[in-house]
């Protein structure tokens, strides 16, 4: 009974994930989409280092706002923009599972960074045409690639790492850590 009562709790929590996600990002949707964006909602992929199963509700809430972007609907990004975001929370699970030392936390709050740079970067330039180059696709490449990798960065370094040194000093977090073993 066990068991079947932690996958209920563990979908739950990936559920909340998914939702808090997407209306994150569409409530801050000025700011969530195009090249330079400053996702907020990325700040819940350092859920993945404490709770594995967030992973997988990062990844639903990322194909809910990329399907309801106010960029119009690219399959492209509703589909690897998503995927950038399920590998990036899979790497900051896996990292978590490590000694929790801040060497590990800053590779964990990387992982958006890099996955989202090199993926949504490429989505930007060759399915939305953004800061495209004329004649050099592979400076668009890089140049959005960077803008997206630097609102990531905001996010993960501004918000998260330090959420992530601090929750788990936190009763109530601790508590729901508990739950979760």
């Amino acid at each position: 009974m066990k068991s079947s009562t932690n996958t209920t709790r563990k979908l739950a929590l990936a559920a909340v994930v998914a939702a808090a996600y997407a209306v994150l990002t569409l409530i801050l949707a000025p700011i969530s989409f195009s090249s330079i964006q400053f996702r907020v909602s990325e700040v819940l992929c350092i859920l993945p280092w404490f709770f594995p199963c967030t992973a997988q509700g990062l990844f639903v809430g990322c194909i809910v706002a990329n399907l309801l972007s106010p960029m119009g609907i690219s399959m492209f990004d509703v589909v690897f923009g998503s995927l950038a975001t399920l590998g990036a929370g899979v790497m900051t699970a896996w990292l978590g599972k490590r000694e929790h030392t801040l060497k590990n936390q800053i590779l964990a709050c990387l992982m958006p960074v890099l996955f989202n740079a090199v993926i949504v970067g490429a989505v930007l330039t060759w399915a939305y045409e953004i800061y495209m180059v004329p004649g050099n696709a592979f400076l668009s490449y890089l140049v959005n690639g960077a803008t997206v990798g630097f609102g990531e960065l905001v996010v993960l370094f501004v918000l998260g790492l330090p959420l992530m040194r601090w929750l788990p000093k936190q009763k109530f977090f601790q508590k729901q850590l508990k739950t979760f073993e």
